[in-house]
C-alpha cells in the first residue's frame, strides 16, 4: 500500500507543472523590441490544443497576450498592446512561452505575469524596467558684458531624452564634486522622455574648468561635458566692462 502511494506522489510529483521566469528585472530599451522569457516543464507530451499561454498586467489583470485551443485568443487584449505582441509558436512545444513586445514605451514598464495551463496550471511574475540613453550633455554660459573675474556666473548643462530620471554631477577642474549652489530641473515629453537641465552658480575665475556628469541609473552610461574659463575670456569681460563704463560715461544726459 505503501508503495502505492509513493508511486502515485512520485507521479503527482513529476507532472507538476514549473513555470519560471527572470528573477531580476529585466530592462528594456525605449523604441525597440524586446522578450520577455517565460517557459515551463514538468508535464509529459501534450498537444497545443491542451496548452493555454496568459500574459497580464500583475497589478491590474489586464490581458497582454492570450494563446489557447491552439491560435491567439485576443478579444480581451489590453487596446494599447495591440498589433505589439506575439508569442513563438513552434517552441510552445518544447516550453517556451515568452512574449515579444515591440516597440517598447515608457507606459509599458511594470510587473507582468506569465501563467501557463498544461493539465495543471502554475505562474510566475517579473519586472520590466524601461531605459532610454539620454543625449551628450552640452555645458554652456552666457557671458554678458557687466561681468568681470570675481562676479557670479551660472553656467548650464543640458540633455534630452532619456529615462528614467538622470544622475546629474558637477565637478571642479581638480575632480572635486560641487554640490552647492546646484539646481536640477526634469521635464518629461508626451512619450515619457526626460530632459535634465542643471545649473550650477559659481564665481567666475580666470582659467577655471568646470565638468558636468551626467548618468542613466538603469544603463549606467554617463555623459560627460565641461568648460573652461580662460585668463582671456575673463581679461575680455573685464575690458568690455570698463568700455561699457566709459561709454556711459561719455554720453550726455538728456535734458
Amino acid at each position: 500500500m505503501l508503495a502505492l502511494l509513493l508511486c502515485a506522489l512520485l507521479a503527482l510529483h513529476a507532472d507538476a507543472l514549473d513555470v519560471r521566469v527572470p528573477e531580476s528585472p529585466v530592462v528594456a530599451l525605449f523604441g525597440t523590441d524586446t522578450v520577455l522569457n517565460c517557459s515551463f516543464a514538468g508535464v509529459s507530451a501534450f498537444n497545443l490544443s491542451d496548452l493555454s499561454v496568459f500574459w497580464q498586467l500583475s497589478d491590474t489583470k489586464r490581458a497582454v497576450h492570450s494563446f489557447w485551443q491552439s491560435r491567439d485568443q485576443l478579444s480581451d487584449q489590453e487596446e494599447r498592446f495591440a498589433n505589439r505582441t506575439g508569442l513563438f509558436p513552434d517552441q510552445l512545444p518544447s516550453g517556451n512561452a515568452s512574449l515579444l513586445l515591440k516597440s517598447v514605451r515608457v507606459a509599458d514598464e511594470g510587473s507582468y505575469s506569465c501563467f501557463v495551463r498544461v493539465q495543471t496550471h502554475s505562474s510566475g511574475a517579473m519586472l520590466m524596467q524601461v531605459a532610454a540613453p539620454f543625449s551628450k550633455p552640452l555645458v554652456t554660459w552666457g557671458p554678458e558684458s557687466a561681468l568681470k573675474p570675481g562676479d557670479v556666473v551660472a553656467l548650464s548643462c543640458v540633455a534630452y531624452g532619456g529615462y528614467p530620471e538622470a544622475e546629474v554631477l558637477w565637478q571642479d577642474g581638480a575632480g572635486r564634486n560641487l554640490t552647492d549652489n546646484v539646481t536640477v530641473s526634469q521635464v518629461a515629453n508626451e512619450e515619457g522622455l526626460f530632459s535634465v537641465k542643471s545649473i550650477l552658480t559659481v564665481i567666475l575665475e580666470p582659467n577655471s574648468t568646470y565638468s558636468c556628469r551626467l548618468s542613466n541609473p538603469l544603463l549606467g552610461e554617463e555623459g560627460h561635458a565641461s568648460i573652461t574659463i580662460t585668463e582671456e575670456e575673463a581679461k575680455e569681460l573685464e575690458e568690455a566692462k570698463e568700455l561699457e563704463e566709459a561709454r556711459s560715461a561719455a554720453t550726455p544726459l538728456k535734458s
